[in-house]
């Protein structure tokens, strides 16, 4: 399509009528040099969807598809799915409506930490996760993983039988076995018995494993969390002098300093942060009081792409410079001196900081990376408590965990007292160290001394740790189960089952009650014994089951007398730099340190910023890439002590010289049929003592890696897409949205207006606030059972997602990204929609409420719409990628939405069954759809809130309000296809005082 604005062929940021000129935006090395593949794919027809099926198509073939292409079109519109038998209720429950779901309150937990949810339930059926609005972690909003959690209970990877030795046994069998070996225990006081755990917040089964160590006063009980929170608890505690943990309230914040946290996408309080500090970030009614974030990170995040200035360090430097910056604001033991050796421009951009978090005393935050070492924790807690940010903006509480511990220390002393022959029975609930510990620890070898003669490995998977053991017993998943677990700030949330488990499958909280002699007890009736005594009531746990919240559980507030800091201060001072690359290890984005290496959703969401799919890769930035002559797709043999790791290579824009970064999560060999041999095992790289990152050296040992990345699919073609300013420049110059591309007027149009009495729906995304954490992705995926097709097919370029989210990197440089702009591009709905005019079988039309439907049963796979589509958010689905015949897959889709077969297009329907539950909720009770009614699903589960939807005619409606905005513009808005999909341009609120040193 012809580029109507001629003074740039890039889309570019306004400055004014007068000055159109400003950074340029791209989306991969090869747009930013124009490169003749980049313009070859962008001109094709057919742009990633050409691509031949493998093997070819013979003259033979091509004359046979073509004598039958009549009929094949025909036919493509009669695709039937399987017949299924409906078996009606004998007896149907009371107050069930079928069709109409029910919503309960449960939580989800990483780590321990709970997530407050809302779970749909259809008929039985768990369906959709959403955030519950009454849970301080996510006042209504969820992030990915615990939005594709609900994939994880269908899994029919899932262990489905209690075995020893690898054959089915029964529950009673393994009950006896280990009251037979448990009693030989009692007479040493249980001083051979050990119990793994990952890391418990959960009351109940605290209060079980406290009971244990009171019957066997001489076993033990470790912890071990491979995606730790080791160095945060251990920094807090360190600077507090007792256990303490640090949470934060960024709604108060009004200068943020991040040192390398991606904290509004990653950690336990995430989306609480994400919501406080995405409430921060509108501009509206020419209003304009946002917050500022700083960011200092190695790789780029989701926190760094939001961020109004970001500088890009190695963990190393960034220590320094967090020294440097304790120095300048007078924490008691720091020295700048130790900073001496670093660049100017980063010396630079730590004064200017410090000042600004100086005039905001108590208004403001800093916040290091759960990764970071305990010294810079605990540095941290100094330079917070130095700008008189402790109990304003920084909170320092009592532990959320139940007992407190270091896990590698845990786990190094489990692993000596195996080897030493010191344990007779080891019981592991929820972990799998096999895979994922320290590789120098080698736990397998220590599983394997034979003193240790009863062995169970309790786990929803029989993974790497389960063939070390004698007993497999299949764990519930949280949606299966009764049970409690504290959230970030300690609030307590009791989860409810919402279906009965699928497998058999028991909960910790069952195999302990067998440990304490009571075995047969429900894990219900074990929940609730536990708590009716601390709640007073049979009505008042009725009431917290029924919100998901216990009142009044949040942890308590320490009162410290001073921060001791000045032992991390020195232990940062004394570390000298590396002198080569740093290697960086990180939980994945997607599927974290590997549990959830089964879940395509996860896997074939493009990690945020890098975009890559079914894999992790060695992430290395372009300056540092050219240095080794590196390229994306390359084999480098990566040398960390007398370690060695073959792995590809990813060139990433924004990401820091002299440091690589690689994600854990892969290299899986038992976590089922979609998640096993994919990408690389990071974590053979790990030790004890170089948990997070150490020195390496890089080797090229061979190229042609393929990548699925989508980064560069369904691009849009430099027009005017991104639209940002300042916020000086907007109050200057309020329409500067509206100054880059030419705005067709309403009367413009060969086409008569066609007037809605009714409902006019729209919906409109505000760039200030999106992260691009992908939660929305997941949502949509969930919510419209959408199909997951496998690496081949994604980098075929046929993913079948209906929204994504496309990154925009700016400055002319690509070793040097001045910024991140993350654009969230669904179907856009347009009123004169290019598509509807090219169906010959009108299977995309227009509703009488302005939607763009699409009718699959009349498509014929034709692809001309998509072809048409300037925007490119339509989906062909090429083959059968949905599974109709695994019987646990059935039960998890959403029966509002049709399941799609092969041959039609797909796309955002702006979850138009929501909106017809909506209107059939209103007619029932004979009012007209309220603001509210109707909430998509991106919407709902979109932490920062970033995106409005309803009805335009209502004058009243939170859409209506953000598309009067000033700042509100369409896409390609020069081609008058008149979208109901529009944004809010990105306001950033920079520091003048760093502006010339990006």
């Amino acid at each position: 399509m012809a580029n109507n604005d001629t003074t740039t062929d890039t889309p570019i940021e306004s400055t004014s009528k007068v000055d159109l000129t400003g950074p340029k935006y791209w989306r991969s090395l090869e747009e930013l040099v124009d490169s003749d593949a980049f313009q070859e794919e962008v001109t094709r027809e057919f742009p990633r969807l050409a691509i031949p099926l493998a093997g070819g198509v013979d003259r033979r073939r091509f004359l046979q598809l073509m004598g039958a292409s009549m009929a094949l079109g025909g036919a493509a519109a009669c695709t039937r799915q399987p017949l299924e038998k409906i078996v009606p209720y004998v007896r149907q429950p009371e107050q069930r409506i079928p069709g109409r779901p029910d919503f309960y309150a449960t939580a989800a937990t990483l780590g321990g930490y709970a997530a407050g949810i809302l779970i749909e339930s259809h008929e039985g059926r768990p369906t959709k996760v959403e955030g519950n609005p009454e849970h301080p972690a996510s006042l209504g909003a969820v992030d990915l993983r615990t939005q594709a959690s609900v994939l994880d209970l269908y899994d029919p990877d899932r262990s489905q039988t209690l075995t020893h030795l690898g054959r089915i046994r029964t529950w009673e069998s393994f009950v006896d076995a280990l009251s037979t070996n448990l009693g030989a225990q009692a007479s040493t006081g249980g001083a051979g018995l050990r119990i793994l755990t990952g890391s418990i917040t959960s009351p109940s089964l605290a209060a079980q494993l406290a009971s244990t160590l009171e019957r066997f006063p001489q076993a033990k009980w470790y912890q071990y969390e491979s995606a730790t929170r080791r160095s945060a608890t251990l920094g807090a505690s360190v600077a507090a002098g007792q256990p303490a943990e640090v949470h934060y309230a960024l709604a108060d914040a009004d200068v943020l300093l991040s040192l390398d946290a991606d904290f509004l996408t990653q950690g336990p309080g995430s989306v609480r942060y994400a919501k406080d500090f995405g409430r921060r970030r509108k501009a509206f009614d020419s209003k304009v009081e946002m917050n500022r974030l700083y960011c200092l990170e190695s790789a780029p995040t989701n926190t760094g792409s939001i961020a109004d200035h970001r500088l890009s360090r190695t963990p190393a430097q960034i220590e320094k410079l967090a020294l440097a910056l304790a120095a300048k604001l007078g924490v008691a033991g720091a020295s700048a001196a130790a900073s001496s050796n670093l660049d100017d421009a980063a010396k630079h951009w730590i004064d200017v900081v410090a000042k600004d978090l100086q005039s905001h005393r108590g208004r403001c935050a800093v916040l290091a990376g759960d990764q970071m070492s305990p010294e810079l924790h605990t540095l941290v807690v100094g330079i917070n408590q130095q700008l008189g940010n402790l109990g304003s903006t920084v909170h320092l509480t009592e532990p959320i965990a139940a007992r407190p511990a270091d896990d590698l220390a845990d786990l190094r002393a489990l692993v000596k007292e195996l080897e030493g022959g010191q344990v007779q029975v080891l019981m592991m609930f929820g972990v799998n160290p096999v895979y994922d510990a320290p590789a120098d620890l080698d736990f397998a070898s220590a599983l394997q001394n034979p003193t240790t003669t009863f062995k169970v490995h309790h786990g929803a998977r029989a993974d790497e740790t389960a063939p070390y053991c004698q007993w497999h017993i299949p764990a519930t998943h949280y949606l299966e189960a009764w049970g409690d677990a504290r959230a970030f700030d300690g609030t307590t949330t009791l989860q409810q089952p919402l279906i009965e488990p699928l497998y058999g499958a028991k909960s910790a909280h069952e195999v302990l009650a067998v440990v304490l002699g009571t075995p047969g007890i429900p894990g219900a009736d074990l929940v609730h014994d536990h708590w009716i005594g601390q709640l007073g009531s049979e009505k008042a746990w009725r009431r917290a089951v029924h919100d998901g919240v216990i009142a009044g559980s949040a942890a308590r507030a320490l009162t410290v007398a001073g921060i001791n800091s000045g032992s991390a201060a020195t232990a940062i001072a004394s570390r000298p730099l590396p002198s080569g690359l740093e290697l960086a290890i990180r939980p994945d984005p997607t599927v974290w340190d590997g549990r959830f290496a089964n879940n395509g959703w996860l896997q074939e969401c493009p990690k945020p910023i890098s975009k890559l799919t079914w894999d992790n890769a060695l992430l290395i930035s372009p300056r540092t890439a050219a240095a080794q002559n590196l390229q994306s797709g390359d084999l480098v043999r990566i040398e960390s002590g007398d370690r060695t790791l073959e792995m590809a290579v990813h060139v990433q824009p924004g990401h820091a010289d002299g440091v690589v970064t690689a994600h854990l999560g892969y290299g899986r060999t038992r976590a089922g049929r979609v998640g096993n041999e994919l990408g690389f095992d990071v974590g053979s790289l790990r030790t004890s003592d170089t948990f997070w990152g150490a020195p390496v050296t890089l080797t090229k040992v061979g190229t042609g890696y393929p990548l699925a990345s989508t980064q560069e699919h369904f691009s849009m073609e430099n027009r005017h897409l991104v639209r940002e300013a300042s916020v000086e420049h907007y109050r200057e110059h309020p329409h500067f949205a509206h100054e880059v591309a030419h705005e067709f007027g309403p009367e413009m149009s060969m086409f008569p207006p066609h007037p809605y009495e009714g409902n006019a729906w729209g919906m409109a995304i505000n760039l200030s606030a999106c992260t691009g954490c992908n939660a929305c992705v997941v949502a949509c995926q969930s919510e419209n059972n959408i199909a997951v097709v496998g690496k081949e097919q994604v980098i075929a370029g046929r993913e079948m997602h209906w929204l994504r989210i496309d990154q925009y990197f700016t400055g002319e440089d690509f070793g040097d990204v001045e910024g991140m702009v993350n654009l969230p591009v669904p179907c856009q709905q347009c009123e004169n929609a290019p598509c509807e005019l090219v169906c010959p079988v009108a299977a995309t039309v227009h509703s009488d409420e302005g939607l763009n439907d699409m009718v699959y049963n009349r498509c014929v796979g034709t692809r001309y719409c998509s072809n048409n589509c300037p925007y490119k958010v339509r989906r062909f689905n090429f083959f059968k990628y949905q599974d109709f015949v695994t019987p646990s897959l059935k039960l998890q889709r959403n029966p509002d939405v049709t399941v799609r077969f092969r041959g039609v297009m797909e796309k955002c329907t702006y979850c138009v069954q929501r909106i017809s539950q909506a209107r059939i909720a209103a007619g029932r009770e004979d009012r007209a759809v309220l603001d509210g009614d109707v909430v998509t699903a991106c919407q709902q589960a979109c932490p920062t809130e970033a995106i409005a939807f309803g009805n335009i005619n209502d004058p009243e409606a939170e859409v209506t309000r953000w598309k009067q905005q000033d700042l509100n513009y369409s896409l390609l808005s020069d081609l008058n296809t008149r979208p109901r999909t529009t944004y809010l341009a990105r306001i950033n609120n920079p520091n003048p005082a760093l502006e010339d040193h990006a």
